[in-house]
């Protein structure tokens, strides 16, 4: 049995443990939170090294990407250095590729008009490949990079503001304190709602779910949600709020899902190669051989139901 295990900043509430099965092999996959403990969360990269497949990094990014160019968070690189043998990934491979094919397939299928709809991205920088996806497919979209990560009531309306801003800010950004910029441990369950005008705006919410829990109106009604990790309190959240589909880019086990950190684990474990010679191919190769659709749930078709 393959062994991954994601390590998270944020809150040990969320912790799960699945068995799953992937392409003939069985994984025991596991999220443990440590709470915002920094040196709880280091230790644990140097005590599973070797131990296990891979490991995940969760409830933070070591990378960020405006256009061409990829950030590294200083701070983050330290804290998972422990980890010299087993592979370490944040999800920004498949933010690259999974993500960025969902788009498409979604528009390909007339699951979702983009073209038509007006799209809030909480963060482009975090979704990189999602936020070029939502540029090509022509509809407007509103980059809530400004806002939400740093608090400052600016909406960026452009992909190519995207990528300028991320030049500019980004190599001082990355050199700070990383819970400055995202929730951890605890804080991560704090709501504190911002900017419902542009929330109200958008016909469709995409983005990391954490930042939606925590910057949501109270309603957001008829809006479509497309996320990647979400817990069954999630769900409920969501569709007491109203929202009419959640989609997510990555598979459901047990009735959740778990974040790209953890599944890109799981793709590098199957790849059996170094992390240092994987490449978009193979990240779109294996994701081919899986066969991992966006995950569709009308909300108010199951709220009828219940």
């Amino acid at each position: 049995m393959r062994r991954v295990v994601s390590i998270s900043l944020g809150t040990s509430k969320r912790n799960k443990t699945s068995e799953i099965q992937l392409l003939g092999e069985t994984f025991l996959v596991e999220r443990i939170g440590t709470d915002g403990d920094k040196k709880r969360f280091a230790q644990m990269f140097s005590d599973l090294d070797g131990k296990v497949d891979a490991i995940g990094v969760g409830g933070c990014d070591i990378y960020v990407v405006a256009g061409t160019r990829k950030y590294a968070f200083r701070e983050i690189v330290q804290l998972v250095s422990g980890a010299k043998q087993t592979p370490v990934v944040d999800g920004s491979g498949l933010k690259h590729t999974l993500e960025r094919e969902t788009i498409v397939r979604l528009a390909d299928e007339g699951i979702v008009d983009f073209r038509g709809s007006k799209t809030l991205l909480m963060s482009a920088v975090d979704r990189y490949g999602m936020a070029e996806s939502l540029h090509q497919q022509g509809g407007e979209v509103l980059y809530g990079d400004l806002m939400f990560s740093l608090g400052l009531p600016i909406p960026v309306r452009s992909y190519a503001a995207v990528q300028w801003i991320g030049k500019l800010f980004l190599p001082l950004i990355t050199k700070l304190p990383f819970q400055w910029l995202y929730p951890t441990g605890e804080k991560q369950e704090v709501r504190t709602p911002k900017f419902q005008k542009h929330w109200d705006w958008a016909d469709i919410i995409a983005g990391d779910s954490l930042f939606i829990n925590r910057f949501a109106p109270d309603r957001l009604e008829g809006k479509t949600v497309i996320t990647q990790s979400v817990r069954k309190p999630n769900i409920e959240w969501m569709r007491s709020a109203g929202v009419s589909r959640l989609i997510t880019t990555t598979p459901v086990f047990e009735g959740e899902t778990f974040a790209t950190n953890v599944m890109e684990a799981v793709i590098v474990s199957l790849l059996k190669k170094p992390l240092s010679e994987v490449t978009e191919s193979d990240y779109l190769g294996i994701l081919k051989d899986l066969g991992w659709k966006a995950n569709v749930m009308d909300l108010k078709a199951e709220e009828a139901v219940s």
